[in-house]
């Protein structure tokens, strides 16, 4: 990425901040130093750090890696049913995608991954106006849109809707309906094929524990991801569309609802290269506001979501303790679980699946930059690494839920340019 084109410039000190760097150590305090894009240093001992640069008089505030979403989905609007944008024109939809960036990036996430655009160049038009610095957002691993089968979750047809421009998932039927779909998505210049094996909980048609691909649909989508050097996220909530993923080489399962012990024993032994994300949120809201939005709130279906929430709970808890990495995010842009509040997963890891809040934080920084490929270089406080920071009125470890109150985000960073810039800041030029 250009500098030039995020706004970052000069150099910024970071001075008397308590440094929660995300590798999972303990808070420490120091001087951090940004030149450019990055950490240039980070210096405990208290020494004046050379050279001129706009000095952030920290005093004790926590100076964090910026979060990272990896379940993000920016042009959903907010919908009581995935099927209410279909009539949004692409430009004014596009629109809407780019409102939802920004507003993350308000909430401190100075990165996404995508699990499925609804539109099939939205999220690649996002992401590169926000790489230009055309627009503000978090950078962004973009994704196709969901492919399915016919029949599967999302499935316009099923409505008899022709789904045109405005397909919230594409069916496919076979390995080369799946691989031709995959193929021209990585044309077009998409990072991640979203793929949906199983079904789900809000769909009573095709509950969480069908399985609906064929090993052969996986794996040509997967065969596919290997060629054009792309990753495979996939909704899968079956024990068995969960083992297709893992053995195929899917990086990225959602949900994981159902596993057995055979799928559990594949993650663990995958767990380098796998990640999980139970998209904890989606669910909760789903059984406690449903009734508010006019969807179904019967007895049934209550009892089947309480259901595939204990599941899930379960399920992470024994990935959690085979070191499988499982990250927060919450499959936000749904009218019961609408974009903004996407800090409050952190909270449910530490409540619902016993995450210590330093384990709930790692997830959301650490494991984020793994999830985004750039491991090496983004979601810790290291020097070398990309200057995404969060200063925050307060200590996260305490208390997780500073996270979801915007206005203890003091400062926003991310390649090394002020989204939120702090009050407490001064030139040196020592």
């Amino acid at each position: 990425m250009n500098p030039s084109a995020t706004g970052a410039a000069g150099a910024v000190l970071f001075r008397d901040a308590s440094v929660l760097d995300g590798s999972g150590a303990a808070p420490f305090r120091a001087d951090v130093r940004v030149e450019g894009q990055r950490i240039a240093a980070i210096a405990r001992s208290g020494a004046p750090q050379p050279g001129a640069a706009t000095v952030i008089e920290c005093r004790g505030a926590t100076l964090m890696p910026g979060l990272i979403e990896p379940h993000a989905h920016l042009s959903f609007v907010d919908q009581a049913t995935p099927f209410a944008f279909t009539a949004i024109p692409v430009e004014e939809h596009l629109l809407l995608t780019l409102k939802h960036a920004k507003l993350y990036l308000d909430q401190g996430f100075t990165s996404c991954f995508s699990a499925a655009a609804t539109k099939p160049r939205l999220d690649i038009v996002a992401r590169d106006a926000i790489a230009r610095g055309d627009h503000p957002g978090p950078r962004l691993r973009a994704a196709s849109v969901q492919l399915t089968v016919t029949g599967g979750v999302g499935d316009l047809r099923q409505l008899h809707l022709d789904p045109g421009e405005a397909m919230y998932t594409l069916p496919c039927d076979g390995p080369v309906e799946f691989r031709r779909a995959a193929r021209e998505a990585c044309r077009e210049g998409v990072d991640v094929l979203k793929i949906v094996p199983s079904g789900d909980t809000s769909t009573p048609a095709v509950p969480s524990a069908r399985t609906l691909m064929t090993d052969d649909e996986v794996a040509a989508v997967c065969e596919v991801a290997r060629a054009h050097e792309r990753v495979v996220a996939a909704h899968a909530r079956s024990a068995a569309s969960i083992k297709m993923c893992v053995r195929h080489g899917v990086s990225v399962v959602y949900h994981a609802t159902y596993a057995d012990d055979e799928a559990l024993d594949l993650l663990e032994a995958h767990k380098s290269t796998v990640f999980v994300a139970p998209a904890l949120s989606v669910t909760v809201t789903r059984l406690r506001d449903a009734g508010k939005f006019g969807l179904p709130a019967t007895d049934a279906m209550k009892r089947r979501i309480e259901t595939d929430l204990a599941r899930t709970i379960a399920t992470m808890q024994a990935l959690k303790a085979r070191g499988v990495r499982v990250l927060p995010g919450g499959d936000y842009g749904f009218m019961w679980n609408p974009h903004g509040a996407n800090a409050r997963d952190l909270t449910y890891f530490v409540d619902l699946l016993g995450f210590t809040p330093m384990e709930a934080i790692v997830g959301a920084t650490r494991h984020g930059g793994e999830i985004m490929g750039m491991g090496d270089e983004l979601g810790q406080v290291r020097e070398g690494f990309l200057a995404d920071l969060l200063l925050v009125d307060g200590d996260p470890v305490a208390d997780l839920t500073i996270l979801e109150d915007r206005a203890r985000l003091l400062g926003i960073m991310k390649d090394g340019a002020f989204h939120k810039r702090p009050p407490a800041t001064r030139t040196n030029g020592a």
